[in-house]
């Protein structure tokens, strides 16, 4: 599913309209409909409505939506956040059409407004349609006054194409945002379903595409949502006459005497992920932790100084690279100065495909040169803040301006990791993923993904590929704990002991298909 911002938006209805012929008030009047479906699953058996409206064409899906469930006999109220005459004409259209039915909408400068608003506190559904996808300033007055009395009426709501006070482009909130049960969104999705408050705000969303013509809403984006048939398509198969040889090779460079749980984290990953064969290379205490929790894996001692690795060590490394298909390195390095100069002395004549995680990164955010091989940066946001010198709230406002931005800076593939992970890489469009829960909020699930996607590398796959297929298939292992063990409290561990069957759920997924 592609994603596509207010201004996209705004072009496929004018394109739909320019080429297809098919109208505005036709559009509006499906997209009522479609929010009409909502509320009857909601509501299946008629009540009482409060409906939201605005003075835009959000409100003019309000309306519609009004329209059709009072002609079905739902009782419904109208309440508008502004005057009459600041209508727009779709919306004005769709008004004479209600009142018709025998609908008469309360508008904002009626004495009985603020009666009427303090009432819906008594209604079954609230449909807010206030504000649309072209709302980018702060609410103020009556459409402030009127969020604020949904938020405090403790009433399921219904959000029309998007929650009020909610920017659309990057889910910030414009002072005030309506909190929904349930968003119904039209045509694409779009990016405030994935950042920011309106992640949240949205509750459960649901994509109508109300007739838009289907050779338009398959046209490419600048971000489409990832889904389990397209990550199925490029897991690497294992041939029956395959030996450990032929399925990757994975050096992973981590761990320091505070952190030694980390390289063992990223071995296993990466032998529940499929790789033939999993070499560790860090100080020898490091080597002890990986050999008595992952005896599968190879060890390559590394030099040690005051705890971490050697500068020295790189000597050692470029002795077996050659050994290697793919690298992971950074998990639990620290970064002392040893660490960085050991890291610059590999990097300046590094050519494996290699994944760039926690410490590494932090190493390059002080300055130590990258890799010139393929790589993939998977940041948290407090490491992406650093590698671009911003704080995390500047990070957060808008994650796909952040991974555009990272992506121009570095010219490699980059992971924001976070709720929908996203992945960008020059001259492709960003991924996002829809698999994982709250659950993964716990140390070294990144550990457990860095594994994966070098596993990936090391069977030849991309790193644009093995970030979007190793996020997908990370957060449905997430889902699988979530489920056999429990939504809180499952470990990283966890996460990469589930790593097998969440592979054989979404293959199996997709030949159900």
């Amino acid at each position: 599913m592609w994603i596509a911002n207010s201004l996209r938006t705004r072009m496929l209805e004018e394109k739909t309209e320019r080429e297809f012929g098919i109208t505005s008030p036709t559009l509006m009047e499906r997209a009522g409909m479609a929010v009409f479906d909502a509320l009857q699953q909601l509501l299946p058996d008629g009540g009482r409505v409060a409906v939201m409206c605005g003075k835009g064409h959000n409100g003019g899906d309000g309306l519609a939506t009004a329209r059709m469930a009072h002609e079905r006999h739902y009782r419904v109220d109208i309440i508008m956040t502004c005057e009459e005459h600041e209508m727009c004409e779709l919306t004005a259209h769709q008004l004479e059409l209600a009142r018709r039915v025998g609908l008469e909408p309360v508008f904002a400068n009626d004495c009985q407004w603020e009666r009427k608003l303090h009432q819906i506190t008594a209604r079954d559904v609230i449909v807010d349609s206030i504000l649309g996808i072209g709302a980018h300033q702060e609410v103020r007055g009556p459409v402030r006054n009127a969020i604020q009395a949904i938020n405090r009426s403790g009433v399921p709501v219904i959000s029309v194409d998007v929650p009020s006070g909610i920017c659309c482009d990057t889910g910030e909130e414009l002072g005030e945002s309506v909190w929904a049960l349930r968003t119904v969104t039209f045509g694409m999705a779009k990016p405030y379903l994935f950042q920011g408050i309106g992640l949240e705000h949205a509750g459960y969303w649901t994509v109508s595409e109300i007739g838009l013509p289907q050779v338009l809403l398959t046209e490419p984006t600048e971000a489409r949502l990832l889904d389990g048939e397209w990550v199925a398509s490029l897991l690497p198969e294992r041939l029956k006459a395959s030996h450990k040889g032929d399925n990757g090779h994975v050096l992973i460079i981590a761990g320091s005497k505070w952190m030694r749980g980390a390289a063992s984290l990223a071995a296993r990953a990466c032998f529940h992920a499929g790789a033939g064969m999993v070499t560790v290379a860090g100080i020898p205490s490091v080597c002890d932790s990986v050999a008595a929790n992952v005896p599968e894996a190879l060890l390559l001692p590394l030099p040690e100084s005051d705890g971490v690795i050697a500068p020295e060590a790189s000597e050692l490394i470029f002795r077996y690279e050659h050994k290697f298909t793919s690298c992971l390195v950074g998990p639990g390095l620290s970064t002392e100065l040893p660490v960085q100069e050991f890291l610059r002395k590999c990097f300046t004549m590094w050519s494996l495909p290699t994944v760039l995680d926690a410490d590494a990164l932090n190493c390059i955010a002080a300055g130590v040169p990258m890799p010139t091989s393929e790589c993939v940066l998977t940041p948290h946001p407090g490491e992406m803040g650093r590698l671009l010198k911003s704080s995390i709230a500047e990070i957060q406002s808008d994650r796909f301006r952040t991974v555009n931005h990272a992506v121009q800076e570095f010219k490699q593939c980059v992971l924001l990791k976070g709720p929908y992970s996203i992945v960008g890489e020059p001259n492709q469009p960003m991924m996002v993923n829809c698999t994982g829960n709250p659950g993964l909020a716990s140390a070294g699930m990144g550990d457990v993904l860095g594994g994966i996607i070098a596993t990936l590398m090391a069977q030849d796959l991309p790193g644009y590929y093995a970030a979007g297929c190793g996020m997908f298939w990370h957060g449905a292992a997430g889902d699988i704990c979530a489920e056999l063990i429990g939504p809180i409290g499952y470990k990283a561990s966890d996460v990469a002991t589930y790593l097998p069957a969440a592979r054989a759920r979404i293959v199996s997924a997709c030949h159900e298909v």
